[in-house]
């Protein structure tokens, strides 16, 4: 038996980062990039390293790239620490899991410190290797995967995260999604509506090919003023989450190329309220300055927006090119 599963990059539309914060927020995956996981049966249970988990290096400097780019850890942990939480979930709902054991191989060509989820691609490209591996696809709930990823990050390896990432990455495609806060209270999950990737303008994703100068999200205080009930901050996250209904409804309405205003806006407010690098907010003003729309896909190192058509994408490029900074058209569909 030889199982492969793969989980897509993904850029955050609009809404974000209300996600972390009972907002509402829209993303699509971007197919172009992905991780994946090789699984097959074998006598005992091993996880095998990848490019970015070794540990021999020709120089000093190799090894400082190295660590820039990828951090002091690679896949291993990920893997780890998602099959730990695989059988914890499954023991706890009673789901019994034979015995046989599996070699697990990851690969990913995601770019890394960009905010296209590349951590989140491979545990969630996991999670689907082991449920098919024992059989247990349908007791594992597409809406409660999303949450079971994320517990990954957050409780096995103390790594801060968001629902949103893990809902577009199990979900696929492109995704509303209400994190009202009574239902997140009451079923652990928010509510996740998928849209038709058709109804989407144009859209392109630019990030950067360089070392990233890292996210804003980690130099600015607030969880802590929203946790103190901060009106600015507050304020903000309610205005993220119009965006995202007001977005949802131009599209629905067959008005998806009128939406690159409130894309830019929600830059705008993000602008306003967190201190950003000098790196990032070039990207943004330079896709701006072509005349496309510009937000963070994420957290920083990469950006999403609407352009016009081919003309528009064509000068995108080329701004971009001396900046070592790709441009692509997000594949979206299968």
């Amino acid at each position: 038996m030889v199982i492969r599963k793969k989980a897509h990059a993904r850029a955050g539309l609009v809404g974000n980062p209300s996600d972390g914060y009972f907002g509402k927020t829209i993303s699509f995956v971007i197919r172009n990039y992905e991780a994946e996981i090789v699984l097959f049966e074998t006598p005992e249970l091993t996880i095998e390293p990848s490019d970015r988990d070794h540990s021999v290096f020709p120089s000093i400097g190799q090894l400082a790239r190295d660590v820039a780019q990828f951090g002091y850890y690679g896949g291993i942990r990920l893997l780890k620490a998602t099959v730990k939480r695989f059988h914890d979930y499954c023991s706890k709902e009673g789901i019994t899991l034979h015995d046989r054991n599996f070699t697990l191989r990851y690969s990913s060509n995601i770019p890394p410190q960009v905010g296209m989820a590349g951590s989140s691609a491979i545990i969630c490209a996991c999670l689907r290797a082991l449920m098919e591996f024992y059989g247990v696809e349908e007791q594992i709930p597409k809406h409660i995967q999303p949450s079971l990823v994320l517990s990954v990050e957050n409780d096995e390896l103390g790594i801060p995260a968001g629902l949103q990432d893990r809902v577009i990455q199990v979900y696929e495609g492109v995704v509303f999604m209400d994190f009202n806060r009574g239902h997140m209270e009451t079923y652990g999950h928010g509510i996740y509506e998928e849209l038709d990737p058709t109804l989407l303008p144009n859209v392109y994703v630019a990030y950067t090919k360089r070392l990233s100068e890292g996210t804003e999200v980690f130099h600015n205080d607030i969880r802590s003023r929203w946790n103190r009930g901060e009106r600015e901050v507050v304020s903000a996250m309610y205005q993220w989450a119009n965006l995202a209904e007001r977005v949802k409804e131009m599209l629905l309405a067959g008005r998806g190329r009128e939406i690159g205003p409130l894309l830019n806006e929600n830059f705008d407010l993000r602008r306003r309220l967190y201190k950003i690098s000098p790196g990032n907010l070039e990207m943004v003003d330079i896709a701006r300055d072509v005349g496309a729309s510009a937000k963070f896909t994420g957290s920083g190192g990469a950006i999403v927006g609407t352009f016009e058509d081919e003309a528009m994408f064509g000068r995108l490029v080329e701004a971009f090119r001396s900046r070592d900074i790709e441009v692509i058209n997000p594949k979206i569909l299968p």
